[in-house]
């Protein structure tokens, strides 16, 4: 995840993630100490300049002339030094209402989010979700459907309680709504305003931000409650390396034996509390910016560290101003729900149309023992074992 910060604010441009080039500063005497031509284009390609000559020279208000001497000048500073001061963050502002964020008067990091968000986010966001369904697809072309081997049985074993299936489909379908309505807002403008209509888009992102920040509450819940029923399930042992060995029995005739779990189903799980806890995280950050600013912390704990020198770029800021939280957060939260959707729609194959027996599990909660020995054995024998003290315990004795 560090090293995705850092990725993050490579993409953004960010001149602090930049590295350090030890040319030396042009001559801007015949400028008056403006910004030259290499100026302009060193920053048209991304390259970091030294803009100290503009930071430090916004003017001297204690050279204005005496007040009976003015003749319509206000002060030493012009309008320029002024927007100078905004701009380099060094002028003294202050605000009877609005905090904090109405202090910041400038502030062009919105262009970089705006690009990143434009560009890259929705470029290579697009490409991992396709791309994900298109394998997929060859893979199911490929493959088929991985079926029971023998013939069922008839008897059927509970794979999952209720209150188990309830949790993960009140997981799942909140997901689900909140990757759609993500969507929704991310490319809506692209492609659904052009085809039906700017009315019908505004309409739908309205109803999308509303059901976004609402059903947030039922994802985040049905999290932790997954999280703490199944963590124990989900603790990583030697049975994960044969599984792993085997491929899971998806590629190849072989059946590796495991508990309630496999390697698999442990990797999702952890991804979606990892990754789920992620965007919650920085989706409360968005929610409420003031109260939860994430990346001004955390950048400086990765600063101690010596991640960025690690990477051969600067120290990343430290000093966010509201706004940059804000964006910083919301970049954040796209590429991991992105990333988090491309495994969704990994796991949402296998327990549908690509395992036979597979939707049961969480359907009605009963599997056949067919299918239950040839993908969970030690899980069916543990269950066996179980019933069968419950029985001995139950018969009374003679």
């Amino acid at each position: 995840m560090r090293a995705l910060l850092c990725l993050l604010f490579f993409c953004l441009a960010l001149p602090l993630a930049a590295q350090e080039t030890d040319a030396p500063p042009p001559d801007r005497s015949a400028t008056g100490g403006a910004q030259t031509l290499e100026d302009i284009i060193a920053r048209q390609r991304g390259e970091q300049i030294d803009d100290t000559f503009r930071r430090e020279n916004v003017g001297d208000p204690d050279s204005a002339a005496g007040i009976a001497s003015q003749l319509g000048t206000l002060g030493g500073a012009s309008d320029p030094d002024l927007w100078r001061a905004l701009r380099f963050n060094s002028a003294d502002v202050s605000v009877s209402a609005g905090g904090d964020v109405a202090k910041v008067l400038v502030q062009d990091g919105g262009m970089g989010w705006y690009q990143f968000r434009q560009g890259p986010l929705a470029t290579y966001g697009g490409y991992l979700l396709l791309g994900t369904i298109g394998l997929l697809v060859l893979f199911f072309l490929l493959r088929g459907r991985i079926r029971v081997d023998r013939e069922k049985v008839g008897r059927t074993v509970t794979r999952f309680q209720f209150a188990e299936r309830m949790a993960h489909w009140v997981l799942a379908g909140s997901f689900i709504l909140l990757g759609f309505t993500g969507l929704f807002v991310k490319y809506g403008r692209d492609y659904i305003a052009p085809y039906l209509g700017k009315d019908f888009n505004a309409a739908l992102l309205l109803a999308s931000k509303f059901v976004h920040n609402n059903v947030a509450w039922a994802f985040m819940l049905a999290l932790v409650v997954v999280f703490f029923m199944w963590v124990w399930h989900n603790i990583p042992n030697r049975t994960d390396l044969t599984w792993f060995a085997q491929a899971g029995g998806i590629v190849g005739s072989k059946h590796p034996p495991a508990k309630k779990f496999n390697a698999g189903q442990k990797i999702i799980f952890w991804s979606v509390i990892l990754l789920g806890g992620s965007i919650s995280m920085s989706g409360l950050s968005l929610l409420f910016p003031f109260e939860m600013p994430l990346f001004a912390k955390t950048f400086g704990i990765l600063n101690n560290l010596g991640v960025p020198g690690l990477l051969g770029l600067a120290d990343l800021p430290t000093a966010l101003a509201p706004q940059e939280e804000m964006q910083l957060a919301q970049a954040w939260h796209a590429i991991v729900s992105f990333v988090l959707m491309a495994i969704i729609i990994a796991h949402i194959y296998i327990g549908s149309i690509g395992m036979e027996g597979a939707y049961d599990a969480m359907g009605s909660g009963e599997v056949d023992e067919a299918w239950a020995h040839q993908h969970h054995s030690i899980w069916l024998e543990e269950v066996k074992a179980k019933q069968k003290e419950a029985s001995t315990a139950a018969t009374p004795a003679e």
